[in-house]
């Protein structure tokens, strides 16, 4: 089973940027497709992004094509989540998963969770 860790929210202005990153241990992690969601106070969990084991494949939400971009490496068992241009509908907590699964974007399917890290974004 494996275990999930973020790190590198914080506190940003309109237009900046952050990168996250989220640390795994157990289990072999290139057999996991990993993903990032968010989820803002009110809201239900949404989808963000997900990239396969290898990282041949990744995809985004709408929202957020052209300014977040998933990336892996598998020496480091990390996946990461480069975010620019970060807006104030993009304030969030973001969540690291993992599943086995590539066909689902929906939060239930995704079996293994991080505790989260906090985006905030100033206008």
């Amino acid at each position: 089973q494996v275990q999930l860790v973020e790190s590198g929210g914080g506190l940003v202005q309109a237009g900046g940027s952050l990168r996250l990153s989220c640390a795994a241990s157990g289990g072999t992690f290139s057999t996991y497709v990993m993903g990032w969601f968010r989820q803002a106070p009110g809201n239900e969990r949404e989808f963000v992004a997900r990239i396969s084991g290898y990282g041949a494949f990744s995809d985004y939400t709408d929202s957020v094509k052209g300014r977040f971009t998933i990336s892996r490496d598998n020496a480091a068992s990390t996946v990461y989540l480069q975010i620019n241009n970060l807006k104030p509908e993009d304030t969030a907590v973001y969540l690291c998963a993992a599943t086995t699964n590539m066909g689902y974007t929906s939060a239930s399917n995704w079996p293994y969770w991080g505790q989260g890290t906090q985006v905030t974004v100033s206008s």
